[in-house]
């Protein structure tokens, strides 16, 4: 299946290289570009996007407001965003992934890793590298300028579902999940399911995002086992 791409970034140069490298790749397309959060929210319904590359700043509306519009509307329940910055400590990563952003990558991402980025998020998982978001949720996470999570908390869980939390959070996927807990791989991507429908989470990556606020994992707890 072909990949509906919308590229969002203020500067045109970046747009058009981005827009090349995707194009290249056979399971993909840019179905439209944005230079504006505005534009972007636009042409992810326009286009029927699945997933929009964005920029976190530009004018008119930043990507993060651009995200929070694209992830508050039932009729883009399938767009992913794919969060674009030009540095791993930016603080308003953590912002954009409360936004219901799927992932984030730095702009000098190697053409390879952009590609293999967009495939997994836009196959639903989320795009989280262990130790970077580790550093950021512990430095912003309880920032007073970041607005909460709107979901709940792991209180209302099983044991077992807070297991599978946990090892979300510490950046596992469903197999690894599986393994660590002697479950199916079917089961573990259950368990999944269920805890963000039990949340009212948006995918993987907000799951991390309430794990952390809950105190439930720590930033020394992030690796794997």
């Amino acid at each position: 299946m072909t990949i509906r791409v919308v590229l969002a970034d203020d500067q045109n140069l970046v747009r058009a290289a981005f827009a090349m490298l995707v194009e290249s790749a056979r399971d993909m397309e840019v179905v439209g570009q944005a230079a504006t959060g505005r534009e972007a929210v636009e042409l992810a319904r326009a286009a029927r996007a699945d997933l929009v590359v964005m920029d976190i700043r530009m004018p008119d509306l930043d990507g993060i407001e651009a995200t929070r519009l694209i992830a508050a509307d039932e009729n883009l329940a399938s767009v992913r965003v794919l969060v674009l910055t030009t540095y791993d400590t930016d603080e308003h990563i953590v912002e954009a992934l409360r936004a219901g952003a799927s992932g984030f990558l730095v702009k000098d991402t190697r053409p390879a890793e952009l590609l293999d980025a967009i495939r997994t998020v836009a196959a639903g998982d989320a795009l989280l590298s262990p130790g970077p978001t580790a550093r950021l949720v512990a430095r912003f996470l309880r920032a007073p300028s970041v607005p909460a999570l709107a979901a709940g908390g792991p209180e209302g869980l099983s044991e077992r579902e807070r297991e599978v939390l946990t090892l979300v959070a510490r950046g596992l996927n469903n197999t690894e999940i599986a393994a660590a807990l002697g479950l199916s791989p079917l089961t573990a991507k259950t368990h999944v399911s269920r805890i963000m429908g039990k949340l009212g989470a948006r995918d993987r990556t907000q799951l991390v995002i309430v794990a952390y606020e809950s105190g439930l994992v720590t930033p020394g707890d992030t690796g794997r086992p």
